[in-house]
């Protein structure tokens, strides 16, 4: 790796079963778009990618291999030249492969043939910098570092563009609202889903802090209990977090509700001065977009290049 980014870590689907130890799930943030990369290379949809936020990513290859790489606005360029992503290239050593900057959308993935051999911590390899845990020394990549991958010879792939995840600096998150939701009064809510906010400069893969109005409660601090991913905490200073993936286990703010997970990837992608909208929704419609978007998923193909 001759550079390693602004943040750059391993990630695969996620760490599931320990949160009993304080064990967060990690995983990408966008994984629409890790699970399309690695469908080019005919992976598993959560083998081992590298995110790349932001950018600035750069990395010379030490075998002959297949990589992929999609997600934001994050240019890509091989020898130098500019390479169009969600789509497969063929690389061999000593060809250097960059990430550029992100403009708008933040987040990269980059995959290779068979995902990076990197030994799993608590099932899982993904990063989680604060629990010190997956990836290769339990932190973001380093300038340096090498990261074993398979050699491979695999045909190349594209997404068609129908199938290309669209990204927007102005989105709605759907919320299912909580058991809490009745301390925010009936004012509260409406201000609530009614409101435009912006993503602050204080949103990191722990959570989403939003500004915009302030969302009163009637109840400052809960004892600390179990929250899940996507849960909306509202802190004593009315601007609500959206949970992300290396979020605590636990916590003590009021939650008005969850946001359904399928929004996330792109609440995910967002900088500084995008603006969120939320929308309710009850179980049963959750339920079934989510089933929606699994079979949508499933059914995206590949279509082959010729070398």
């Amino acid at each position: 790796m001759r550079q390693a980014g602004v943040l750059s870590q391993l990630q695969d689907a996620g760490r599931f079963g320990h949160h009993g130890i304080g064990l967060t799930n990690g995983g990408p943030i966008d994984a629409v778009a890790m699970t399309l990369v690695n469908r080019l290379l005919d992976n598993p949809a959560g083998a081992c990618c590298i995110e790349s936020s932001f950018g600035g990513l750069e990395l010379e290859a030490n075998t002959s291999t297949v990589l992929a790489f999609g997600g934001g606005d994050i240019p890509l360029s091989i020898n130098g030249v500019e390479q169009s992503p969600w789509r497969s290239y063929r690389v061999h050593p000593g060809d250097r492969i960059k990430l550029g900057f992100a403009q708008q959308f933040c987040r990269g993935y980059l995959a290779v043939a068979g995902g990076f051999q990197v030994e799993p911590e608590f099932d899982s390899q993904s990063t989680v910098i604060r629990e010190c845990v997956g990836g290769t020394h339990g932190d973001k990549l380093g300038t340096g570092e090498i990261l074993p991958c398979l050699a491979s010879q695999q045909p190349l792939q594209q997404l068609r563009d129908s199938d290309l995840p669209r990204y927007s600096n102005e989105i709605v998150v759907r919320v299912i609202p909580g058991y809490q939701c009745a301390h925010f009064s009936k004012l509260e809510q409406r201000r609530f889903f009614s409101s435009t906010f912006e993503v602050s400069d204080r949103a990191d893969r722990m959570g989403y802090r939003l500004t915009g109005p302030t969302i009163r409660c009637d109840i400052e601090g809960i004892l600390s209990e179990g929250i899940c991913h996507a849960a909306i905490q509202v802190p004593a200073d009315g601007q609500p977090i959206v949970l992300m993936n290396d979020r605590q286990t636990i916590g003590g703010y009021p939650k008005i509700g969850s946001a359904l997970s399928l929004d996330l990837h792109r609440l995910g992608q967002l900088t500084p001065g995008a603006t969120v909208r939320f929308e309710k929704i009850d179980l049963q419609r959750a339920h079934n977009l989510l089933h929606l978007h699994r079979a949508s998923l499933a059914t995206v193909q590949t279509e082959f290049i010729d070398d």
